[in-house]
């Protein structure tokens, strides 16, 4: 009988990745279709914690990341002995884990979260008296606390792609553009700056919907504090509209993620075969019963406000 696969990529991805993928999408809508598919073989084209998570919400399919060499700094950055020591400073706050982490982070966490779902479930913990503390990523919470007023006790790594957005690159840009308006949207993950100068700030999902659903000055020109790899699906969207990454340093607009760039046509195609790639068999029964749990709290919850 032959084999069903799948194959998932990231909106980072590179567009001839994507064009090959069952299905393109964010974090929690690739989790999702990953959780649902009947497949034998998924492939995640994207990056370690991803193809993780798809394994461990689906431990009957055989998961495959075409290159490990696809990491995330907010993965990398984050010692996870440290992070029990700093866990178990807050023994009566809840702990909320973004989903850019490794299963054994998400296995000392009380809820996984993705940036599209973050300020609801946060927001739910409040409402029930529940204190939190939110890792790894500081300007994700940084943001949360200043927008929401959550005072949540942080942990401290970044995403190395979004950390090098910043103001004064910022500002020098937007100086320039003196005869039409201008738009900044920004992904949480950004620095703080950035995001209080923004528009618009949301998940991937969101920024998406933001530039498909744009109707205000047709010539404005619109920025976008994000990964490059979104750009092709905005501007596939929308191919009218002035869409622009925003600069990460004075001059420059090109900021990619070089960990999901791993993941090219031939190393994707090859993983379809299953002839190379890295095989997601390496977790502990203990690390995936206790990552479901948190993982699951976050795709059953129902936003009723």
């Amino acid at each position: 009988m032959k084999k069903k696969i799948v194959t998932l990529a990231h909106y980072y991805t590179i567009p001839e990745v994507q064009n090959i993928a069952d299905r393109v999408g964010d974090s929690l809508d690739l989790a999702i279709y990953a959780k649902e598919t009947d497949a034998d073989v998924i492939v995640f084209a994207g990056v370690k914690f991803m193809a993780e998570t798809a394994k461990i919400i689906n431990p009957k399919a055989k998961v495959i990341l075409p290159d490990m060499g696809s990491t995330c700094s907010l993965v990398t950055m984050t010692d996870i002995n440290k992070l029990k020591a700093w866990r178990m400073e807050y023994k009566d706050h809840v702990h909320v884990a973004y989903i850019n982490s490794s299963a054994e982070h998400k296995a000392l966490a009380d809820w996984v979260v993705t940036s599209r779902n973050v300020v609801d479930i946060i927001t739910h913990l409040h409402s029930e008296g529940k204190r939190v503390i939110y890792s790894p990523d500081r300007n994700m919470g940084a943001y949360l606390n200043f927008e929401y007023g959550f005072n949540m006790p942080l942990w401290s790594a970044v995403c190395e792609v979004h950390d090098k957005f910043n103001e004064e690159a910022l500002l020098d840009i937007t100086s320039k553009i003196k005869d039409k308006s201008h738009y900044l949207i920004s992904h949480p993950e950004s620095p703080l700056p950035v995001l209080k100068q923004s528009t618009y700030i949301g998940s991937t999902f969101g920024l998406l919907n933001w530039v498909k659903n744009y109707d205000k000055e047709p010539n404005a020109v619109i920025l976008v504090a994000t990964e490059d790899g979104i750009l092709y699906n905005m501007k596939q969207a929308r191919p009218e509209l002035d869409i622009r990454q925003a600069p990460i340093y004075k001059g420059c607009q090109c900021n990619s993620c070089p960990y999901m760039k791993l993941n090219t046509v031939d190393a994707v195609k090859k993983a379809q075969n299953e002839e190379s790639g890295v095989v997601i068999d390496y977790l502990s029964d203990e690390i995936m019963a206790d990552a479901i749990i948190p993982i699951n709290r976050m795709l059953g919850f129902k936003h009723t406000a």
